[in-house]
């Protein structure tokens, strides 16, 4: 049986400036915002300096750095996006004050990659974890992966819509 794909993944130039952060920073985490002041931007923070909601589920704990980044989502954000897996990428420009990156000149910036039926279902087999949970231990199966993305747009290694991952 096939793996379900991770909520998050990362594209490579994303992971070399969160590399970058982790150094400078130390261990790091991502909130995907709501909208408001920040348009819906993965927002990066020093793992522990924001407070992760009972009812916020880990879409996925990114494979970068020792011990990976957590990536979290609110639960009724959750609810409307959980058909699509969360692809965290880097474009110029200034990011919000409160990330991490806002002074490096370039921003984090979420893509959405709708899942194949198939994915779909493998997702639905996977329990979501939320805040609590995570409090009392439970961890995700796997880690979401680097990605490269291709020059016309599509990460190389995340499937074609309708193909499932291997």
């Amino acid at each position: 049986m096939d793996a379900a794909p991770p909520g998050a993944v990362i594209t490579t130039p994303a992971a070399e400036l969160l590399a970058r952060l982790q150094d400078r920073h130390g261990p790091v985490m991502f909130h995907q915002s709501g909208g408001c002041c920040d348009g819906s931007s993965p927002m990066c923070y020093p793992l522990g300096d924001f407070l992760v909601g009972d009812r916020d589920v880990l879409l996925s704990v990114l494979d970068v750095g020792a011990d990976g980044v957590p990536v979290w989502i609110s639960g009724p954000q959750y609810e409307v996006w959980k058909h699509t897996q969360l692809v965290i990428d880097v474009v110029a420009g200034r990011g919000s004050g409160f990330s991490l990156e806002a002074p490096e000149g370039i921003r984090f910036l979420s893509r959405g990659r709708v899942y194949s039926d198939t994915e779909s279902a493998l997702r639905q087999g996977e329990p979501v974890i939320t805040g609590a949970a995570y409090e009392r231990g439970e961890r995700p199966p796997t880690r979401g992966h680097v990605v490269t993305w291709k020059p016309e747009g599509r990460a190389a290694n995340v499937p074609e819509p309708g193909k499932a991952t291997r």
